[in-house]
């Protein structure tokens, strides 16, 4: 029995995840696939995912392969209540809505797992950590996960090196056909979209500032670059500082990038970025936002108490009134991109959700094969996606000749 919040706007739903599938020629080549070899029959799966159109047709497509469907969101703020109705009248169970508090967030998270899975699909790892904690009486039926983000990896990967890791995990976040494209091309346009539709406001000319320069803050600061805003990278990787001064942005730290600012997008994957001991630095005006999975990234606590006066400055936006100057929020400090948006355009979680489909037919395939560990995704799997989605664009490239395959390995492989 699904929980959501009304069933009603089901067809509203399915209007939005066909206009998804039609752009989404990748996972339906995927769908006809699964449909016809039916690599997850017999199986529970349950997925915890930023519960919108493209993500619905990603279950839709797991469905088809076979599978026992057990849905839930992953960011209160991004499910959409459509969506959630049009999955739970095509035959899932879906628990999720707009708006969930935290203990109804947790509960459904519990819900999902309740049919107790064997394999599971998640964005952040909230699946996972239940069945590491107060859900471990479902954890010996699990056959392994995938693993969409960089937070989620960051929890997985922690367990692992303490040996508590109950499962194989597939580290779909680090697949070349994922972070090269959803993590810099997707966080980048949809960031964007996020702050300007919620905001109403130019970028050009403002000064942006993009804490972490990973996939996603690559895709940021190009985006804000393009649109004409000055910008400031802050980072802790020597490496990735380098990288971002290469790449023309000047890098400082937080404490030096506070006052000159005026639009914030933290995007790290840790906690405690923008502390209390920046928003006295800030300007009038400074606009905050996260693209980072979890809202830690903002101490948004500490700013509501060290604020004089908070209220609701526009839809999405709160307005913390500190010593005669005003903060500006986006979206509680969740991501922006989801909470303010929708989400990755379209044509780039093509790609992102085909690795995610074929890892758990690897998953399924490999059952008792594989050690309890964070596995990267096979570059098989990459390569596969990346040919379909150039075969759906109508682009030819050439194939290696028996002469340059001996040159390049000695043998044909």
């Amino acid at each position: 029995m699904s929980e959501i919040r009304d069933l009603g706007l089901a067809k509203q739903g399915e209007v939005k995840i066909e206009w998804a599938k039609k752009h989404m020629p990748v996972l339906s080549a995927l769908h006809r696939e699964f449909e016809r070899e039916k690599p997850l029959a017999g199986l529970r799966v349950s997925v915890s995912i930023h519960l919108e159109a493209k993500t619905a047709y990603l279950c839709r497509v797991l469905q088809a392969g076979g599978a026992q469907m057990a849905v839930t969101g992953s960011n209160p703020l991004s499910t959409k209540d459509d969506i959630a109705a049009a999955l739970a009248a095509g035959g899932m169970e879906v628990f999720a809505w707009h708006g969930a508090t935290a203990e109804e967030y947790d509960r459904h998270i519990s819900m999902a797992l309740a049919h107790g899975p064997h394999l599971v699909l998640d964005d952040g790892a909230d699946l996972s950590e239940a069945l590491h904690t107060r859900d471990k009486d479902k954890l010996p039926g699990v056959i392994g996960a995938s693993e969409e983000t960089t937070t989620g990896l960051l929890r997985l990967r922690a367990r692992e090196k303490a040996g508590s890791l109950g499962y194989p995990v597939i580290a779909v976040n680090d697949a070349d056909a994922k972070h090269l494209f959803d993590n810099r091309y997707g966080t980048g346009q949809s960031v964007w979209d996020g702050i300007m539709r919620t905001t109403n406001l130019v970028i050009a000319g403002k000064t942006v500032v993009v804490s972490g320069y990973g996939w996603c803050g690559k895709g940021v600061a190009m985006r804000a670059k393009g649109l004409g805003a000055r910008v400031i990278v802050t980072e802790v990787d020597p490496i990735r500082a380098i990288e971002a001064l290469m790449d023309g942005f000047d890098v400082m730290s937080m404490d030096a990038a506070a006052g000159r600012g005026d639009i914030f997008v933290t995007v790290t994957g840790c906690s405690d970025v923008i502390t209390s001991r920046h928003f006295p630095l800030m300007k009038d005006g400074a606009i905050l936002t996260n693209a980072g999975h979890f809202n830690v990234e903002i101490d948004t606590k500490s700013l509501a108490a060290m604020a004089d006066r908070c209220y609701e400055a526009r839809e999405n936006i709160m307005a913390y009134e500190l010593g005669g100057k005003t903060i500006y929020l986006i979206a509680e400090g969740r991501l922006v991109n989801l909470a303010s948006g929708d989400g990755h355009p379209i044509e780039i979680m093509d790609l992102s959700f085909a690795i995610q489909a074929l890892s758990l037919k690897y998953l399924a395939q490999n059952r008792g094969k594989l050690e309890n560990r964070v596995y990267n995704v096979p570059a098989e799997f990459s390569r596969y996606a990346a040919q379909l989605k150039l075969d759906s664009m109508g682009v030819r490239i050439d194939s290696l000749t028996d002469t340059q395959l001996k040159y390049l390995y000695g043998e044909k492989p």
